[in-house]
């Protein structure tokens, strides 16, 4: 069979790679990480309710399991014309097919250094962690959980971690008995974040932070994260001992010079089969096919559309389905847009709310005490299913 290239380890890399597989092909999945990180459990890493290493998964013993190829390293180019991928111990060239799931770069903002973010680098859930714990030995503090926007393409706004981290918090407080010691407060710069999870559910939020009293900042740009809070655009200032926030994504900084068709946020445009929307065939080298799926593609849908990793599943699905029926000259191809939606069990540490939203409806239903066992048995599930320990669920 033909040899399929996938760049990164996460989501839709490595499901791309097992379905794959499955079909036959030779398959070669390049990370810079030895680990696939399960990011939706990582908001029990700052309060120890899970260590580090449960989030992750060994993309070696994945390999053997799965019987793809695994190569640890850093993609530091693309040349999709000349179809090389170029990086830093080795340039790939020999492969039919390239799937690109490299994710997606964070958006800048002056102060970077001043916060940490349960979304960017895994390391920094333990850094979070480490700031949370000085905090708690200190014995008061006040800390803030925000999230940002990206104008240019909605799909890439991170909201419902910030949420979770900041609900684990007040829980793991109120737990050790010194919650009123602390200020909890959230912000972000669009007037009704989390807006996308429909006006109940929105509803819901407003009256939830009221309960809990955590004070909340809306619809004010922000200028600069500082040492100890931040700066909103009237110069008014959100004091902080510490801040947790997740800037939006766009495109990864190296599909800027890579030839690669970009949308104006800078992710990778494709149809609705993943395939990437290009006009390079005619002068390229070797004609070969190019998928882009999860976060570093541009995805079709209304407002509200959001990347969750069962998304990008769905996605890594739809690209080894249609390679497969390429290779074979069938017809039928599988789509990935009418497969939007938003569906998340949104985690509090005492409980849960489930959340879902397609064009048809909206609705959050609050699941007391067991909203969070069933999230902690998706956890134990994702994990053994793809080590092949359990029978994996259809649809899951």
């Amino acid at each position: 069979m033909k040899n399929v290239l996938i760049l990164g380890g996460g989501f839709a890399g490595l499901e791309a790679a097992i379905f794959l597989r499955k079909y036959g092909f030779d398959v070669t999945l390049v990370s810079d990480r030895s680990y696939m990180y399960i990011y939706p459990i990582s908001i029990w890493i700052p309060t120890k309710e899970i260590k580090f290493e449960d989030a992750c998964l060994d993309l070696e013993e994945l390999s053997k399991i799965h019987g793809f190829k695994f190569i640890q390293d850093k993609v530091t180019k693309l040349d999709v014309k000349n179809k090389k991928v170029i990086c830093e111990k080795e340039t790939f060239d020999n492969f039919e097919y390239l799937i690109i799931a490299l994710g997606a770069s964070k958006m800048k903002h002056k102060g970077n250094e001043n916060f940490l973010s349960i979304c960017g680098k895994p390391e920094e859930s333990i850094e979070i962690q480490k700031r949370i714990d000085e905090l708690i030995a200190k014995g008061s503090g006040k800390i803030a959980f925000g999230f940002g926007g990206n104008p240019k393409d909605s799909s890439n706004v991170r909201g419902g971690p910030a949420f979770e981290v900041l609900f684990n918090i007040h829980n793991l407080l109120k737990k050790k008995g010194i919650r009123d010691k602390f200020e909890l407060k959230f912000f972000a710069p669009m007037p009704k974040p989390g807006a996308r999870m429909g006006q109940k559910a929105l509803d819901a939020m407003d009256k939830w932070f009221k309960t809990l009293n955590i004070k909340s900042y809306k619809g004010k740009k922000i200028k600069e994260f500082v040492k100890d809070g931040i700066i909103l655009e009237d110069d008014s200032k959100i004091e902080s001992d510490f801040t947790m926030f997740i800037p939006a994504g766009n495109g990864h900084e190296i599909f800027k010079d890579s030839g690669l068709p970009l949308n104006e946020a800078g992710l990778i445009k494709i149809n609705e089969y993943c395939e990437v929307i290009h006009d390079f065939d005619e002068t390229s080298s070797e004609k070969y096919k190019i998928f882009a799926i999860g976060d570093s593609a541009a995805i079709d849908g209304p407002d509200w559309r959001a990347k969750q990793g069962h998304l990008a599943e769905v996605m890594a699905k739809a690209a080894a389905f249609n390679i497969m029926a390429i290779e074979k000259n069938l017809e039928k191809r599988k789509e990935y847009v009418s497969h939007v939606n938003i569906l998340c069990l949104m985690d509090s540490g005492n409980g849960a709310a489930f959340v879902y939203r397609d064009n048809k409806k909206a609705k959050m239903i609050p699941l007391p005490i067991a909203g969070h066992w069933m999230k902690k048995g998706w956890g134990w599930y994702y994990k053994n299913s793809k080590l092949n320990k359990i029978p994996r669920v259809p649809g899951l």
